[in-house]
């Protein structure tokens, strides 16, 4: 008879949360499909997230419960239990130096996820990754509202000749037929963006929420901005926490989020309407020693699926 085994974190093949690996996205059958996209040309300054997935995925294994999840206390739930089920999809294929084609990668996986019947769950990688994640939500057909955690406005037209780069992605989604209104939240510190910049989100209808505007008024404030939707994006940069939790990130700020107003917040987004995808993005672990940020990460994300997986299963 063979042994019951133990199973602790430590032991087995790391995939994200310990859950099932499904690298034939043809034979994917999960309601979340977590992707990891190792891509960080996007970046001008420091390097680095393209080593976020593999550090994220390692982090989460202390975090996997399997099909039993986790009793929260606060909640009085059993969160991330079955029904819900989670599959590790591996990573798009990036090749560095081409970012056509590894975008084009991007954009062919994600719609694979979405076409599959799952939810597409990202790890970047820096912020322009979102642009070919937003492309591949086309496959929805409908009208999606971005919510942004983020200490940058990321609308800037272009670097040069760069119009895809990592202080893009909100601009180029706005750009998007399928994407609708966008709330940006945490914003704050030098090199955010031009005023230019804020001027054309403004423009656009973006509403724009800095992180002391959250913490002088609150989280129930933050909530009220967000509009009703069909469905939501959510785009997490990293470095929307203030600076001492996620010092693993290419551009960090000091008086950004703290964690759990951020929990509060996209619990309320999780309930408020649809979620059909979330990325985290910037994480770059060799910035921070203590392998903090990467928890932060794998903490977020999980927490997301825990969220939209309880509304997938009422």
């Amino acid at each position: 008879m063979r042994p019951e085994l133990i199973s602790q974190p430590i032991t087995g093949i790391c995939s994200f949360g310990r859950y099932p690996i499904c690298l034939d996205l043809d034979d994917l059958h999960a309601d979340f499909g977590v992707l990891g996209i190792p891509y960080d040309m996007g970046v001008g300054f420091l390097s680095g997230a393209r080593l976020g997935p593999r550090r994220i995925r390692e982090a989460s294994t202390q975090y996997g419960r399997g099909k039993a999840g986790y009793y929260d206390y606060e909640t009085d739930e059993q969160m991330l239990a079955e029904p819900i089920t989670i599959a590790d999809c591996g990573d798009a294929d990036v090749l560095q130096g081409d970012r056509e084609y590894s975008f084009k990668c991007v954009e062919r996986a994600v719609r694979r996820i979405i076409k599959a019947g799952s939810i597409p769950i990202l790890m970047g990688g820096d912020h322009s990754v979102s642009i070919p994640v937003g492309r591949a939500l086309e496959e929805y057909g409908k009208k999606i509202c971005v919510i942004q955690f983020d200490a940058h406005l990321d609308w800037t037209s272009h670097v040069g000749p760069q119009f895809q780069g990592n202080g893009s992605p909100m601009r180029r989604l706005s750009e998007m037929d399928h994407i609708g209104q966008m709330v940006q939240i945490g914003l704050r510190g030098m090199g955010s963006g031009k005023k230019q910049d804020y001027d054309d989100a403004r423009a656009y209808g973006s509403k724009l929420i800095s992180a002391r505007q959250l913490h002088e008024k609150g989280t129930a404030w933050v909530l009220e901005q967000i509009p009703e939707a069909e469905a939501y994006y959510i785009t997490f940069d990293i470095d929307g926490y203030d600076m001492p939790l996620a010092p693993g990130a290419a551009s960090p700020l000091p008086g950004g989020l703290q964690y759990d107003e951020s929990m509060d917040m996209l619990s309320a987004i999780c309930r408020t309407g649809k979620v059909v995808c979330m990325d985290l993005v910037e994480v770059a672990p060799q910035y921070d020693p203590t392998g903090c940020t990467e928890r932060l990460a794998a903490l977020t994300m999980l927490h997301v699926i825990a969220e939209v997986g309880k509304a997938l299963h009422r």
